[in-house]
């Protein structure tokens, strides 16, 4: 799985085949009436039939046998997974996490799909408008079990360990670092090699796309060639015990039963995949005379809202990059927003909170609630000389930002046992330096 195969470029048509069936995929046409190998058709939409060919999103898979044929769905323990987001009391503070704790096998078995805990979120699926933040704490890979998300859209963060991630479409692997985003719909099943931990966002309603660069120009930020698309792979496996495929759907787990593998597509094509990107590949645009410009500058993907210029939820990141604006307080500015800001750590140190903001951890800062560096970090950053220098140099933080109001789960406030409430005191030695005599 070292080898794994890709084809770039980010929403592109992209036709592939698994090399042992050459010419799998019918000519001229998506629906013959007999399919080569004896394959049947099976469309996979995206979006409505009748959307704009831009926002127009499906893909045909040729497969072994379709989707269709498995047991009736019937509840499954979702454990920490909701969308209830009135189980406790709204609360408007700066919250931050420790790292959450990855259970240790063998004691506790948890694989991908038993080791999702939603931690904050807002909306609601079956109204197709709304988002949710997740963590995943593994340490054991899906054992002939698949997941499918009926309501949105994951992309998922690793934070510590890979992921070899089997879809309808290929294999991906997805190392910390990269990103991938199962697009709803879409079967998968996750491989893990240890302890693994990682962060979701979820988006209901809409799905990601590259943000419009305006004066920018055409390049920069993230390249749409650098996002890689799996290629075609199939097995073709009988699964006597059954074989099981959960479905989230309206918030809640199922579970159906079927004796094969669902990832028994032999070829597809289409515009509707997975895929993946590597953070490093993104091409930063920053200030190089003079003040902060705004973190928009650093989005990788957008999943727009239904007002222009509003996100439902932008993916940010800080990634290593030159400081050298002039007469400037460098760090981020202090700062109330009409956004939810949720912030993780893949690895290193935040250039604003050096302490307490833990890799594997995170902070959410709420709609209006004030929010910016800690005392240590504005009283050096005061007094730096301003020369060229690298900001974030061994560091990859990351924000989910949202125009919802979210609210924050029982448990990553209560049953996790890693909200940290001595947050609040980082800000505490921030002293006045006003003097009315000096300007």
């Amino acid at each position: 799985w070292f080898i794994l195969q890709y084809m770039s470029g980010f929403g592109n048509e992209h036709v592939s085949e698994d090399p042992r069936c050459p010419g799998a995929l019918p000519e001229g046409q998506n629906n013959p009436q007999v399919c080569p190998y004896g394959l049947y058709a099976e469309q996979l939409s995206g979006s409505a039939f009748t959307c704009p060919r831009p926002t127009n999103k499906r893909s045909w898979l040729y497969r072994i046998l379709p989707s269709v044929c498995h047991k009736p769905f019937k509840p499954l323990e979702e454990g920490h997974l909701t969308h209830n987001w009135d189980e406790v009391e709204p609360d408007p503070n700066q919250l931050r996490w420790k790292p959450f704790e990855i259970p240790r096998a063998p004691q506790n078995k948890l694989d991908f799909v038993s080791g999702l805990h939603t931690l904050c979120g807002a909306g609601e699926p079956r109204g197709r408008n709304g988002i949710a933040v997740h963590i995943f704490v593994c340490n054991t890979s899906m054992l002939d079990r698949c997941l499918y998300n009926s309501d949105g859209d994951f992309l998922i963060v690793p934070q510590q360990g890979k992921l070899l991630i089997t879809t309808e479409f290929g294999k991906m692997l997805v190392e910390p670092n990269e990103i991938c985003v199962i697009q709803q719909g879409m079967r998968f099943s996750v491989e893990v090699f240890g302890e693994t931990r990682g962060y979701i966002l979820e988006v209901y309603g809409a799905h990601f796309e590259l943000p419009d660069l305006g004066p920018i120009g055409a390049n920069g930020l993230a390249n749409p060639r650098d996002f890689l698309v799996p290629v075609a792979w199939y097995e073709d496996r009988q699964v006597p015990g059954g074989y099981t495929v959960i479905s989230k759907y309206q918030g809640k787990l199922f579970a159906a039963q079927q004796d094969f593998s669902p990832f028994n597509v032999v070829a597809w094509h289409g515009n509707y995949t997975p895929y993946k990107y590597h953070l490093e590949k993104f091409m930063v645009i920053n200030s190089v005379a003079f003040d902060h410009a705004d973190p928009s500058i650093f989005t990788v993907l957008t999943a727009k809202s239904t007002r222009p210029g509003v996100a439902l939820a932008d993916f940010v990141i800080f990634p290593p990059r030159w400081g050298v604006a002039n007469n400037t307080f460098r760090p981020p500015y202090y700062h109330r927003n009409c956004m939810s800001e949720f912030m993780g750590l893949i690895k290193g140190h935040y250039e604003a909170k050096e302490e307490g903001f833990q890799p594997g951890g995170a902070s959410l800062h709420s709609m209006m609630t004030p929010h910016g560096p800690d005392a240590d970090c504005f009283e050096k950053a005061s007094k730096a000389k301003l020369e060229p220098e690298r900001v974030a140099e061994g560091t990859m933080a990351f924000m989910f930002e949202s125009s919802l109001s979210m609210a924050v789960t029982r448990w990553g406030l209560q049953t996790s046992k890693r909200l940290d409430k001595n947050y609040y005191k980082c800000w505490e030695p921030l002293k006045s330096h006003f003097n009315p005599k000096c300007k």
